[in-house]
This record gives structure tokens, C-alpha cells and sequence, in this order.
């Protein structure tokens, strides 16, 4: 049992490795590309190109019985925030650099929980809890400070970077939460790659008709540079998420989510050493306190009651823990195991970051 239990691990850690790695590095590729292909361009074929690999899987799935054919109206209120999300994404770094870009979707921890509030009878007990107001402010003077304390004035094209970067975390959070409302009971990997499907339907579309090339620029990008935009689909959307539902279902969702929050600081190196970005001391304090905060939210959610008793009638009085995406994969995945305590806790869906 003991070996069973050290080879999960070990594989959840190279799950989550892997998720973390291509998460940090999906803003480094457009970046890099942003010369070479508009947004439009990049969104479209990063989303066709993993559109093709998904969509048979789910076909095939719904085929055979494994999935209902429900899942593609479910699937629509998740779309629609995702494709607001990835477009503001897309377009961030066209604008801001990377390590700024990388912290302002931690905006996504924000309007996830009010989006949870609203939806989730059983997630309001937190706003009796101290340590969650702390961890929302925390988070919230962190988005302010890696703004504010730049080298850089936050007007013109600037400004413009800061408000996509924003608006691109807080449509990321409310795919999340729409994700574990609209996609409870359906296993994870098949909403995501349903979601990721409308999603490349829309990208697709916008860079048809937005794009100045129709998306053709890409025949014109040297293999290294294909190769990065290759890179930046497969490791953003594909491989990055299906990884990290498979380290959620191996270490827990506490575990998973806290080291994916490591993503902006690892981009935001990275992006010195590629881009010669410069970020202050004020802008990588405001983004340790942003950890912080979120260390709290994730504190506080696994102290939450796991049942609520009070539930306020002009709100929907679904139980979140009734089930999700996330939460299923952990039980379908995972060797039951009681001796760890609070099993119900890892359960708890993470807030998604959208598809990248």
C-alpha cells in the first residue's frame, strides 16, 4: 500500500511539474511570436490545433455511451467566459510583458469567489472566516502593487496591457466557477475538452474575420517560431490542463493548486532572462503577498464547513460539493485512502485558469 501510495505521488509530482512548467512558459511563446503573427492568429490556431486532437476524444466518448449529449449545452456558459478570457489573454502581451501579464490573472482568485458566493450555498460560511477576508485583501493590494509600483507610467499602451491582463484573470475565474456549476458530473477532462471546442469554434471565427491575413501569416513563421506556437497550444491548453487534473486526482487539490500559484514568479524570471523585462522589488513583493493571499484562500476553503446549514433564499442553493469536474477526477483517480483525514476537503474544486 505504502508503495501504491509513494508512486502516486511520484507521479502527481511529475503531473503538477509539468502543468507548472508549460503554465509559466505559455506567455514567454506569444510574447516571443507577438512580432511575427497578430493575436487573432495566434488564438485561432492554438485552439484549432488542440480542437483537433479533442474533439474526436469526445465523439468518441458520447459514441459509446460514456457521456451524455447534454455536455455540448452545458458547456456554452463556460465558453462564452473562456473566450472573453483568452482573447484579453491573447492580446496582453501585445501590450504588457509576460512576469506583469502573469500576475494580473491572479485577478482570477477574485471573481472566482464572488462567482462562488453567488452560485454555491456551501462556499458563504467563508465570509465569517478572518483568514479569507485577509487572503482577499492580500491578493487584491498585490494586483494593485504590481501595477502601480512599475518602472513604466500606467497610460497609453501600457494601460491598455493592464486592463486586458485584468479583464483576462477575471473572465479566467468566472469560466472556473461556471466550470464547476454548468460541468458538475461530468468528468473533467471531457468538459474541458468540450469547452476548449466552442472555444476554437469562436478563435477560429474572430481570426477569420479580424486578422489581416486570415490567419496565413503563420505559413510564413520559421520552423522555430512554429514550433513555439506549437508549444504554447499543446502545453497551455492540452497537456497543461489534462496534467493538472491528473496531479489533482494524485496529490489533492490543496497540493496542486498551491504550486501552480508558483507560475507567474517562474514566467516573470524567465521573462528578465528572455525579454530583459524589469521588474521592481515593490512589483515582486506585491507578488509574493499575492501568494500569500492566496496560501490564506486555500487555508480557509479547506476549513470551510462542508455542509451548509443556513442557506439564504434569493440565492441558488446548490451544494458545491454535490460534485464536479475536478472533484471526480480525484475519486475516479486516486486510491481511497481515510488514514489522511478530511478526505471531503481535497474534493474541493480549484479555480481553473481558463484554457491558455
Amino acid at each position: 500500500m505504502a508503495s501504491v501510495k509513494q508512486s502516486q505521488n511520484t507521479r502527481g509530482i511529475i503531473c503538477v511539474t509539468i502543468t507548472l512548467l508549460g503554465w509559466s512558459s505559455v506567455l514567454l511563446f506569444l510574447r516571443h511570436l507577438h512580432t511575427e503573427i497578430d493575436g487573432w492568429t495566434a488564438n485561432g490556431w492554438r485552439y484549432g490545433m488542440c480542437a483537433l486532437v479533442l474533439l474526436p476524444m469526445v465523439l468518441a466518448k458520447q459514441a459509446q455511451g460514456q457521456v451524455q449529449a447534454s455536455i455540448w449545452w452545458r458547456a456554452i456558459v463556460p465558453a462564452v467566459f473562456n473566450c472573453f478570457g483568452q482573447v484579453c489573454f491573447g492580446f496582453s502581451v501585445y501590450y504588457i510583458e509576460p512576469g506583469l501579464a502573469g500576475f494580473l490573472l491572479r485577478v482570477a482568485l477574485i471573481s472566482s469567489t464572488l462567482g462562488a458566493f453567488v452560485l454555491f450555498a456551501d462556499e458563504r460560511p467563508l465570509l465569517r472566516s478572518p483568514i479569507f477576508w485577509g487572503g482577499m485583501f492580500l491578493v487584491a493590494a498585490g494586483s494593485v502593487g504590481t501595477v502601480a509600483l512599475g518602472i513604466h507610467p500606467i497610460q497609453g499602451a501600457t494601460a491598455r496591457g493592464v486592463l486586458l491582463g485584468a479583464a483576462a484573470g477575471a473572465f479566467f475565474g468566472l469560466y472556473g466557477v461556471s466550470v464547476r456549476y454548468w460541468m458538475r458530473g461530468v468528468p473533467s477532462v471531457l468538459s474541458f475538452a468540450a469547452i476548449s471546442n466552442y472555444t476554437a469554434l469562436v478563435m477560429v471565427g474572430l481570426m477569420l474575420c479580424y486578422s489581416e491575413t486570415q490567419g496565413g501569416a503563420v505559413f510564413d513563421l520559421s520552423p522555430m517560431n512554429l514550433t513555439f506556437l506549437v508549444l504554447s497550444a499543446f502545453l497551455g491548453i492540452a497537456i497543461g490542463h489534462i496534467a493538472y487534473y491528473a496531479s489533482i486526482a494524485r496529490l489533492g487539490v490543496a497540493v496542486a493548486s498551491a504550486v501552480v500559484q508558483l507560475a507567474p514568479f517562474i514566467g516573470g524570471a524567465a521573462s528578465v532572462f528572455v525579454f530583459g523585462e524589469i521588474l521592481t522589488l515593490g512589483q515582486w513583493g506585491s507578488g509574493l503577498i499575492m501568494l500569500v493571499g492566496s496560501a490564506l484562500l486555500l487555508c480557509a476553503e479547506r476549513r470551510r464547513p462542508r455542509d451548509a446549514d443556513v442557506v439564504q433564499p434569493a440565492f441558488p442553493v446548490e451544494l458545491e460539493d454535490a460534485g464536479d469536474p475536478c472533484a471526480l477526477a480525484a475519486e475516479a483517480s486516486s486510491p481511497v485512502d481515510d488514514t489522511a483525514g478530511g478526505k471531503a476537503s481535497e474534493h474541493q474544486a480549484p479555480d481553473l485558469e481558463g484554457c491558455r
